[in-house]
């Protein structure tokens, strides 16, 4: 019992930090006017990364009219990255206030968001491998061809419409070009200046001379339903930059800063060295997202299991539920709904490094619940009763003699969760989340190299878990040896 009390007390303290410091520091944000744009940065020229003096930034045109926006409404301008398919629920969940991602305000969307005045129009093209281009000069030589797209995106709906595609449907336009140059398709759909940035910086890629009928499209800034005055406001800025052609320039402004970025070389050590900061805060965040996890999870997990072997029904029914709906159910889900389910109902925000630790938490919980079970199954009942015919009670006897005991025994399972724990925390990037597949994904959009940066990101991901696997197995066999004494 003695030598659990320091863990317990770290891990309540931790708790109180989470629950409580956190929240004061979000709150203390609150008395700034502050106005949150959602995009997703991988979209050059309108909004990518780029490296500015050694600094990651998101730029592009899109940017800089939503600076405007929040300039003329006296507000501090957020910036959320934010995988496409994920902007529209996070502005009806109140994350975010607005989108300006080049999104195309069809009655779809119109359903679920208000547009503002459309701010630029762009043209589809059709990208291909270089040997190909001339094969595909016409929509109808595209029937029955593999078609990569980005997911949610108008492009997608224009893929559906060529007769016999196969669609590849990705997050991320670097996705679309790695399946390209991979052969996994033949052809993508592309906003007409994005494709030309990719033709820019990959020698194998080219647009070919196929025109798209009726491809013109508006770009627009959407809101949440009804509001009003938000939509007035940006409206009013619009206006003002239509007037001097100001978004055409901030177009060829960001197109200007984006043909600057042609790498040097896509060699994996220069880009791994080039762009090293981006991976130790992405493994920070990594590190702190799986230590959290496990920490909490570790707690959870514990009352869970104390409650399944309870002797109490009610305790023993909500222990089961909430271990099988875990486990019987995908992380993903489990991530956007604590992160946009609970935001939209109940109006509770948190950020998206609470919901990162909160979803791998309880998640965790579940396993270790199950391992913690096992493990006071496995301490000897004698012990129990020997406890109990010295004269102290149940609750003591849980405290001083089985559960110290079942928790020695389980702690290399402990450790194998925070490894697996480790490797799953890349799902929290979905929601904007600055971990190392975050960065990784952030350096593929700088780089246009689409395949080093994951490289890169899966051999630190290989070297955290070995190095933690080997110092586990050390630890284990130096308890093993005070066993034997």
């Amino acid at each position: 019992m003695k030598a659990l009390k320091p863990w317990f007390a770290c891990c309540l303290s931790m708790l109180m930090l989470f629950f409580t410091v956190i929240p004061l520091a979000s709150a203390a944000q609150d008395n700034q006017k502050v106005i949150t744009v959602g995009l997703s940065a991988d979209f050059p020229p309108y909004e990518f990364h780029k490296k500015i003096d050694g600094t990651d930034q998101i730029v592009g045109s899109d940017v800089e009219i939503a600076k405007r926006i929040a300039a003329d409404m006296g507000a501090t301008l957020q910036i959320q990255d934010i995988p496409f398919d994920s902007l529209l629920p996070a502005l009806n969940s109140g994350r975010i206030d607005m989108i300006i991602s080049g999104m195309t305000p069809t009655e779809e969307r119109r359903q679920n968001v208000d547009f503002s005045e459309s701010y630029y129009i762009s043209r589809q093209v059709i990208m291909t491998r270089v040997e190909d281009k001339d094969k595909y000069t016409s929509v109808d030589s595209l029937q029955g061809a593999a078609i990569g797209v980005q997911k949610g995106s108008i492009q997608e709906g224009i893929a559906k419409d060529i007769k016999g595609a196969k669609l590849t449907s990705v997050d991320r336009i670097a996705d679309i070009v790695l399946s390209l140059e991979s052969g996994r398709v033949d052809a993508a759909v592309m906003e007409g200046p994005v494709a030309e940035g990719q033709v820019a910086n990959h020698d194998d890629l080219a647009i070919t001379s196929a025109t798209i009928p009726d491809s013109d499209t508006e770009m627009a800034i959407a809101v949440k339903k009804g509001n009003a005055e938000l939509l007035g406001h940006i409206n009013g800025t619009l206006a003002k930059l239509k007037q001097g052609d100001q978004v055409k320039k901030f177009v060829q402004d960001a197109t200007a800063l984006n043909s600057g970025e042609q790498q040097k070389s896509n060699n994996i050590f220069t880009i791994f060295w080039d762009y090293r900061q981006y991976y130790i805060k992405g493994i920070q965040y990594t590190l702190l997202l799986s230590a959290a996890g496990v920490l909490f999870g570790f707690l959870i997990g514990l009352v869970v299991a104390l409650f399944r072997l309870s002797n109490v029904g009610i305790l023993r029914w909500i222990a089961v539920t909430y271990t099988e709906i875990l486990r019987g159910t995908p992380m993903l889900v489990q991530l956007l709904i604590i992160h946009y389910g609970i935001a939209q109902t109940f109006h509770i925000e948190f950020s998206v490094l609470e919901s990162g630790i909160i979803t791998l938490s309880i998640n965790s919980s579940a396993y270790l619940a199950e391992i913690f079970r096992a493990g006071i199954q496995g301490v000897d009942r004698g012990q129990m009763e020997a406890a109990r015919s010295l004269g102290m009670s149940h609750g003591m006897t849980m405290r001083s003699i089985i559960i110290p005991q079942a928790v020695k025994s389980v702690l290399p399972a402990i450790g194998n969760e925070f490894i697996v724990i480790i490797k799953e925390s890349s799902i929290v990037s979905f929601i904007g989340v600055a971990d190392l597949m975050f960065q990784a994904q952030a350096v593929r959009s700088i780089t246009y190299s689409a395949l080093n940066p994951l490289l890169i990101a899966a051999a630190i991901y290989f070297i955290m878990t070995f190095v933690l696997s080997k110092l586990l197995g050390m630890l284990e066999r130096r308890w093993s040896v005070s066993d034997k004494r």
